[in-house]
């Protein structure tokens, strides 16, 4: 039946939006502790599952037209769509099922993926003011908190050779 190789393959992507969460907070632990010499490999990795998800979601398009087809919907049809065209029976509450597990997980994919975006913003900048203060062609790069914010540095007076 189709409807039983559909929800299978929403296991498989399911599956895969585990293990990027899983990669995207595993790069947001080495952007907290500093770690940048890993941030490359992680963010290959998180883009190797990304590609894998583009895979699996095009199995599950032609998946959906299937099924669709065979209850007598649109081949475009939405999961939510699937759900409520159901037949009676045990489909509907699977496809539902699998629709609330994946807005879920796409909803803290977002929150993870924003708060690294961020991270790197700010490690990037710490990066400019650090070297901008030892070339001496910016303002005082001040000191950095754990999270990476900027707090204010020592502001106390400074001598300048004026007779050089």
């Amino acid at each position: 039946m189709a409807a039983s190789e559909l929800s299978a393959q929403l296991w498989k992507e399911r599956e895969l939006l585990e293990l990027l969460l899983f990669k995207l907070e595993e790069e947001q632990l080495l952007l907290i502790s500093g770690k940048s010499r890993w941030i490359s490999h992680a963010t290959r990795e998180v883009e190797q599952v990304m590609e894998r998800m583009r895979a699996v979601g095009l199995a599950r398009t032609v998946e959906v037209a299937v099924v669709a087809e065979e209850w007598g919907i649109g081949p475009d049809a939405t999961l939510r769509e699937l759900a409520a065209a159901a037949p009676e029976g045990i489909w509907s509450d699977i496809f539902t099922s699998h629709l609330t597990a994946m807005t879920e997980l796409t909803g803290q994919i977002a929150e993870v993926r924003d708060t690294n975006e961020r991270l790197l913003r700010e490690a990037a900048r710490s990066t400019q003011e650090t070297l901008s203060g030892l070339t001496g062609s910016g303002p005082d790069a001040g000191v950095y908190g754990a999270a990476g914010e900027n707090r204010p540095g020592d502001t106390g007076a400074r001598l300048f050779d004026t007779e050089a």
